[in-house]
């Protein structure tokens, strides 16, 4: 049948769009990809949302879900046979103990990303490099969240792990830019008014976690508003 959308470039401008080649029909799937990198809300990690770690499909069963939002860890959901969640499945990070929906999903993002940002036993250490970078974040960007600092440093992690370096940057290029004002209003409205002061805590914090010499324009403060801006235009948020 061929699938409903293709993406199609559009202008430098507005990048890419998503056009239909056919009538689509009511609840028909209109298109499926993997995004370049995902990162679960870090206010929602905190609240104990489980996701995996890679893919964010959720970890507790329709059961767990319904008890934890309610607070009743009594409840029991009629027709556990029609649940889709598989824990016999899940797997851990044996160094950091962050949880994925299968093997696959571990081994996807260990070859991805996670080499560099696997926080092994400091998981919980308040002043590991990454933890503060999390933490200030949070203390910027409250619920409701619409972005993540730790999309850019999955970014930052890929081309760090990455055999073809340049294969990475391309792609990431490829994501529409745009002008020095546009930045600025973009990151206005993801961190308000004290946007600047703030922008530049994070570009420091950013750096002591994860500078590399190959990506150093990405640390300076144009290269790191360019940056922001980029997912903060082309990421997607997704509330469950």
């Amino acid at each position: 049948a061929g699938a409903a959308a293709e993406a199609r470039f559009i202008s430098s401008a507005k990048g890419k769009g998503l056009f239909a080649t056919k009538n689509i029909r009511k609840g028909e799937t209109v298109f499926v990809e993997r995004p370049v990198v995902s990162s679960q809300f870090l206010w929602n990690a905190l609240y104990n949302y489980r996701a995996c770690d890679h893919c964010l499909r959720a970890l507790e069963t329709a059961e767990e879900n319904a008890q934890r939002l309610l607070g009743k860890s009594s409840l029991v959901l009629p027709h556990p046979e029609h649940c889709s969640i598989r824990k016999d499945l899940h797997q851990q990070c044996p160094r950091c103990q962050v949880t994925y929906c299968s093997a696959e999903c571990r081994q996807a993002a260990l070859e991805q990303y996670h080499q560099v940002l696997c926080l092994g036993p400091s998981r919980d250490d308040p002043t590991h490099p990454l933890n503060k970078l999390q933490e200030a974040w949070r203390n910027m960007h409250y619920p409701p969240e619409t972005s993540s600092i730790m999309l850019m440093a999955r970014m930052v992690a890929t081309i760090k792990q990455a055999k073809d370096k340049e294969w990475w940057i391309k792609a990431f290029s490829q994501f529409c830019s745009k002008t020095a004002n546009e930045e600025e209003e973009i990151v206005h409205k993801l961190l308000g008014d004290k946007f600047k002061g703030q922008l530049e805590l994070l570009r420091l914090l950013f750096t002591e976690a994860l500078y590399d010499e190959y990506l150093s324009r990405w640390f300076t403060p144009e290269g790191f508003r360019s940056l922001f801006a980029l997912v903060g235009t082309n990421g997607q948020g997704i509330g469950t």
